[in-house]
């Protein structure tokens, strides 16, 4: 790990991410840099960012947030709108955005128990931004006293930056620049094809990807290992989904991404974040449908319509 010259980090203010955002590209490019903080900026004064996508909120992720809390006041910095711009086919997250406020704050106990902060950038605002430009507005805008980033990190137009040129950037303008090696996966799991090797990019480090494909096949225990945590699907619920025999939902109401189409016993279910207890889960073309292993409870006076229910895998 590299390490630059540190600042102490001033308290910053909590925010939300934002379900959905729509913006003004060339007006908020000169008056605003976040897009859930206030004009003034003062949410982020002072404060330590970690850089990053932060899509599957993995282990690797959440080493760069160790590192922040240990310099100062911790947030995540990510980029709304990468695929709309650069033409990505659409997919729905690895976290569902309602559900990474939880996420952060199961790495307090990481992170000197304090609850990792994120604040979001729409891309359209920055693609176009030298290296230079960038560090410039992390350091004059936002006043941050430093950055994290993952030795692959890349940055600026066209991904014409990378850490050296961070570090280098981070110490003129007087911010903290800390390079966190990757996090490798050290299982060596190979599943159904998900060998260490995903792509050529993939050099058997923990990242999203690898993510996204152990969900593919259903491989929770996988996927387990690499977020840190029991992956939770979460559903968008109305009353009529469900019965006294139990739960029947569409995959049109998944709010991100579910495993392969499968049966997966010893689920565990919750609706609103409260616990209602195990069951068992079966994903086919077009439902997603849930047998309460306590047959005495009924379905039908556990749903309400506009809640969330969550299914995480054992």
């Amino acid at each position: 790990m590299h390490v630059v010259a540190q600042h102490s980090a001033a308290k910053a203010f909590s925010s939300n991410r934002p379900e959905e955002t729509s913006l003004c590209g060339e007006e908020i490019q000169k008056d605003k840099f976040l897009i859930d903080c206030g004009a003034d900026q003062e949410c982020v004064i002072g404060g330590i960012v970690a850089l990053g996508k932060f899509d599957a909120l993995h282990i690797g992720h959440r080493e760069l947030a160790i590192q922040a809390s240990k310099a100062g006041t911790p947030f995540l910095l990510s980029f709304v709108g990468i695929g709309e711009v650069l033409g990505w086919e659409p997919r729905p997250p690895i976290v569902a955005n309602c559900d990474r406020k939880r996420v952060l704050s199961s790495w307090a106990p990481y992170c000197g128990n304090e609850v990792p902060l994120e604040y979001s950038v729409q891309f359209s605002n920055v693609r176009h931004l030298t290296p230079r430009q960038f560090v410039e507005r992390l350091s004059k805008d936002l006043k941050v006293s430093g950055v994290v980033a993952g030795a692959n990190y890349r940055f600026g137009y066209k991904a014409s930056g990378d850490a050296s040129e961070l570090v280098r950037l981070c110490k003129e303008y007087g911010l903290s620049a800390f390079i966190v090696s990757p996090v490798m996966d050290k299982t060596q799991r190979s599943y159904n094809g998900a060998f260490r090797w995903i792509n050529t990019d993939d050099k058997g480090q923990v990242s999203s990807t690898r993510v996204r494909h152990a969900l593919a096949i259903g491989a929770m225990d996988y996927v387990a290992e690499l977020i840190g945590r029991k992956h939770r699907l979460v559903l968008s619920l109305h009353k009529h989904c469900c019965s006294q025999k139990g739960i029947s939902i569409p995959k049109s109401s998944l709010l991100n991404q579910p495993p392969k189409d499968d049966a997966y016993i010893n689920c565990t279910i919750v609706i609103d974040d409260k616990l209602v207890g195990p069951a068992n889960v079966v994903i086919d073309v077009e439902n997603i449908n849930i047998e309460l292993n306590d047959t005495s409870m009924d379905a039908e006076d556990l749903i309400h319509d506009h809640c969330f229910l969550g299914i995480e895998f054992d």
